[in-house]
C-alpha cells in the first residue's frame, strides 16, 4: 500500500514494502518536519477574507511550527476567521495575530468552538483533530497556578484577595501609596478583570522534589539530584539533536543531528560499571583494549602491540585472485590452469596463501605479481604449497616455502 500522511505533523508514513532506496531520504525529511515543528513559522492571509491554511503533506510549512505568527498582505477591515487544516491534526499552536488592519483573527479547524485572538496579541492554542465537528481551545484559559512572580517580586495574595482589584479606579499616585508600589498604570491594568480562583492560581505547583513532570517546576531533592523517569529525555539543540534517556531497557544517547559526536578528555576511560576496564585513550599516547579487565592489544609509536596472540581469518578463494580488502590470509584449491593474481593491493600488506593443487594445474602470474619461474614451476606440479607475499603499495612479491607433506 502507498504512504499515508495520517499524523498531527503530516510526516510521511512508509507501508512495508514501498519506497525501496529512499528510506534514509523521507526519514532524513521527517527529522527535518519535526524539528519545524519545534520551531518558528509564518503564514499570511492573502486577502481581506476568511482563509484556510493547510499543513502540507511531507513538505516544509509555516503552519507546521510550534510558533506561528499570521500577517496579511492587505489591511483587513474585519474580524477574519482563519481555518487550520486538515481538521484531523491534534497540535499545540503559539499563534501571533500580527496582521495589518488592527482587527482580530478567529482561529477555526472544524464546526466545534473557535479562539479569538486581538492584533498585536499572542494566544496558545490546540487543536483537538475532530473531523468536520473539531474545536480550537485556548490552551490557559483555566491555568492554574500556586504560585507567581511579577518583575521577580513574588505574588503571595490569595485568589480571593486578587479579585479584590477587578474595577478598581483609584489613581496611580493612590494606589503607589500600598507599600511603596512604583507601578505604571498599564502595568496594574493587567490585573483588571482577574477572576481566577486560588486553585486556579495554585495550578503551576512544584512537583515532587528531584522527579521531572510535565508542566511542573522541578527542583532537586535533598541530595541534589533531579531525576527522569523511562523515555523521559534531556534534549540539547534546536532541532532535538542530542537526547538522552532510558527507555526502560536500554540506557540511549542519540545524537541524530548534523556534525559529529565529541568526546573530549586528556584520558579516556570506558568501564564495566563494576569498574573494570573495557577501554582507555590517553592523548597522545596510547589506545588500549581490554578483555577481562585485561590488556589485550595497544596502540604505540610504530603500530600496534598484542599481548597473547592474534587470530585471523583465512579465506578461500579457488580461482587464484586474492583481494587484499577481504583477508590476508587464502586457501586455494585450483580447479583449472590460472593465474595468480593480487587486487586491491595496499601498502605494508603481508600474508600466506596455503595452496593445494592436487590437479597439477599450470599456473602463471599477473604483471604486479612478481614471483620467480622456479618458483611457478614448482607450484604448477600437483602438490600442496605455503605461498608468503609482500605488498609494496605497487607490487606483490611471493615466495613459496616447497612442497609439503
Amino acid at each position: 500500500m502507498p504512504s499515508t500522511y495520517v499524523n498531527n505533523l503530516r510526516l510521511e508514513e512508509m507501508a512495508t514494502g514501498e519506497k525501496s532506496g529512499t528510506w534514509g531520504t523521507i526519514t532524513n525529511t521527517n527529522l527535518e518536519l519535526i524539528g519545524e515543528a519545534l520551531g518558528y513559522g509564518t503564514e499570511a492571509i492573502a486577502t481581506d477574507a476568511d482563509t484556510t491554511i493547510t499543513m502540507a503533506d511531507a513538505t516544509s510549512d509555516g503552519v507546521r511550527a510550534l510558533y506561528l505568527k499570521i500577517t496579511s498582505g492587505v489591511s483587513l477591515t474585519a474580524t477574519r476567521t482563519v481555518t487550520l487544516a486538515p481538521n484531523t491534526v491534534s497540535k499545540v499552536w503559539i499563534v501571533e495575530n500580527a496582521t495589518s488592519g488592527s482587527q482580530s483573527i478567529s482561529i477555526s479547524q472544524g464546526s466545534g468552538a473557535n479562539v479569538t485572538i486581538p492584533n498585536g496579541a499572542v494566544k496558545i492554542i490546540y487543536t483537538d483533530g475532530a473531523g468536520a465537528g473539531a474545536a480550537v481551545t485556548d490552551a490557559l484559559v483555566d491555568v492554574d497556578l500556586a504560585s507567581f512572580s511579577v518583575a521577580g517580586t513574588a505574588v503571595t495574595a490569595t485568589g480571593a484577595e486578587l479579585n479584590v482589584l477587578d474595577g478598581i479606579t483609584a489613581t496611580t499616585a493612590e494606589l503607589n501609596i500600598l507599600d511603596g508600589v512604583t507601578a505604571t498604570t498599564a502595568e496594574l491594568n493587567i490585573l483588571d478583570g482577574v477572576t481566577a480562583t486560588t486553585a486556579e492560581l495554585n495550578y503551576n505547583d512544584i512537583t515532587t522534589l528531584g522527579t521531572v513532570q510535565a508542566s511542573k517546576t522541578v527542583t532537586a531533592d535533598a541530595s541534589a539530584n533531579v531525576t527522569w523517569g523511562d523515555n523521559e529525555k534531556a534534549i540539547f539543540g534546536a532541532g532535538s539533536d542530542l537526547q538522552i534517556y532510558h527507555d526502560g531497557s536500554n540506557s540511549i544517547i542519540d545524537d541524530i543531528g548534523t556534525g559529529n559526536l565529541y568526546i573530549r578528555s586528556n584520558d579516556i576511560l570506558l568501564d564495566k560499571y563494576t569498574g573494570e576496564r573495557m577501554i582507555r585513550a590517553i592523548a597522545d599516547g596510547a589506545v588500549t583494549l581490554y578483555y577481562d579487565n585485561a590488556a589485550k592489544l595497544a596502540t604505540t609509536t610504530s603500530g600496534v602491540s598484542v599481548t597473547g596472540k592474534a587470530v585471523g581469518t583465512m579465506t578461500t578463494d579457488n580461482d587464484l585472485s586474492f583481494d587484499m580488502n577481504a583477508s590476508n590470509q587464502f586457501k586455494c584449491t585450483p580447479t583449472a590452469n590460472g593465474t595468480l593474481t593480487f587486487t586491491n593491493i595496499t601498502s605494508g600488506q603481508s600474508g600466506q596463501v596455503l595452496l593445494v593443487n592436487t590437479g597439477g594445474y599450470t599456473i602463471s602470474a599477473a604483471a604486479t605479481t612478481k614471483v620467480s619461474s622456479t618458483a611457478l614451476a614448482t607450484i604448477s606440479t600437483a602438490g600442496t604449497y605455503l605461498l608468503s607475499y609482500f605488498s609494496d603499495g605497487t607490487n606483490v612479491y611471493v615466495v613459496n616455502s616447497g612442497a609439503l607433506s
